[in-house]
């Protein structure tokens, strides 16, 4: 066996090649400290030299911008609702327009093959926004003897989260962004003289809004632009996306490929709400109906060491799981990750041990998802009990 030097991310996040997307809005936040990352064929600003934890506290008291790699997939026709009926483990025909759902979709063998959110722009068109991996070969593959087109909108993603961004959202759009807009809804807005689409979404836990370009016919730095000066007043600053990632964990927002994969059932990840098995012939029900129950996802929370992807977690000498993603919480002020544990239990609650790839053997406490606001009061404006 040839012995290689370790790969440095360093060298490689920073490295753009190819046609994978630059976002329009890089030259808006980009210096000589970005590093970027890929996702669903986008690049997106991991870091900007800003400090992540600032940005945390930005987002948990005023608000912050990201610029996300979401790609959002436009499906339409005659036949469109059969057909996401048949690739979706929810239901979809009574959706609303302008409504937002948080959806599901498994392979044949019952794993989940991606997550997103589906909005109904129209009785019509949907657009099925989702963020990672290959979703454009999966409805192509499927979509045989349904009456649908697949298209891409060309639309970029700014998600604008936090206690503020209420009151941002309303001036940006001259008070046409009222409290009408509703937990996920969504609908064709006005933000300084242009029409975008917004929804009251987003990937932190918190109070928070997505905007949705409308391609060539957005003119990106100047809705940056707008942006900015009505947020500066509200305290909003724009964050790399290691600040939401840490929010992210602790409000239980699972990260596709990585905390889930097509080898997990959404029972193991405990996502079994947003399944319909009264719905009738979508890919992976008839698996989904043998599959066996129990939850294999929990949260772990470390006072001495802050998790990484690939530690594993020990149940005395044995190992029963491996960590998926982890961080260090400075509203909770620990070491806190996700654990994939081999096989479904009743974890929660259990002292184990994380064997640190930093620091060695540290005790661990497994806990239930998410950390804290269990009835995701924040996004919904609702004070913390």
């Amino acid at each position: 066996m040839t012995d290689l030097p370790a790969l440095d991310p360093s060298r490689i996040f920073p490295t753009y090649v190819g046609s994978n997307e630059l976002s329009p809005f890089h030259p808006c936040y980009a210096n000589e400290q970005t590093i970027l990352r890929l996702a669903a064929g986008r690049f997106f600003a991991h870091h900007n030299g800003d400090d992540p934890v600032a940005g945390y506290w930005a987002l948990r008291k005023h608000a912050a911008l990201y610029d996300v790699p979401e790609r959002p997939v436009d499906i339409s026709g005659p036949d469109a609702v059969p057909f996401l009926e048949r690739l979706l483990a929810r239901r979809i025909e009574d959706m609303n327009p302008d409504r937002g759902r948080y959806v599901l979709a498994c392979t044949h063998q019952g794993g989940i093959f991606m997550d997103g959110i589906v909005f109904r722009l129209a009785e019509d068109r949907f657009w099925f926004v989702h963020p990672d991996g290959d979703l454009d070969t999966w409805l192509l593959a499927h979509n045989a003897g349904f009456d649908v087109a697949v298209r891409d909108p060309q639309s970029r993603v700014l998600q604008l989260q936090g206690p503020n961004s209420y009151r941002i959202m309303r001036d940006a759009s001259s008070g046409a962004i009222t409290k009408d807009l509703k937990y996920f809804h969504a609908g064709f807005f006005d933000l300084g003289g242009q029409r975008v689409y917004v929804s009251r979404t987003g990937w932190s836990g918190e109070l928070g809004y997505e905007i949705y370009t409308q391609g060539d016919q957005t003119d990106c730095p100047r809705l940056w632009d707008h942006l900015m000066a009505t947020g500066a007043p509200h305290g909003m600053v724009f964050s790399a996306m290691q600040s939401m990632n840490t929010r992210r964990i602790e409000a239980g927002i699972l990260d596709s490929g990585s905390d889930f994969d097509s080898t997990m059932t959404p029972f193991e990840a405990g996502l079994e709400r947003f399944i319909d098995l009264g719905k009738e012939d979508f890919i992976g029900r008839d698996a989904l109906l043998a599959a066996r129950g129990g939850t294999r996802l929990y949260g772990l929370r470390c006072d001495a060491a802050i998790p990484t992807g690939g530690d594993l977690v020990l149940d005395g000498n044995a190992c029963v799981g491996t960590v998926t993603t982890g961080a260090h919480s400075p509203y909770l002020a620990c070491g806190i990750g996700y654990v994939r544990f081999d096989s479904p239990g009743d974890w929660a609650g259990k002292t184990m041990t994380l064997q640190s790839s930093r620091l060695g053997e540290i005790a661990c406490k497994i806990t239930a998802l998410p950390f804290y606001d269990h009835e995701k009061r924040l996004p919904r404006e609702l004070p913390l009990d």
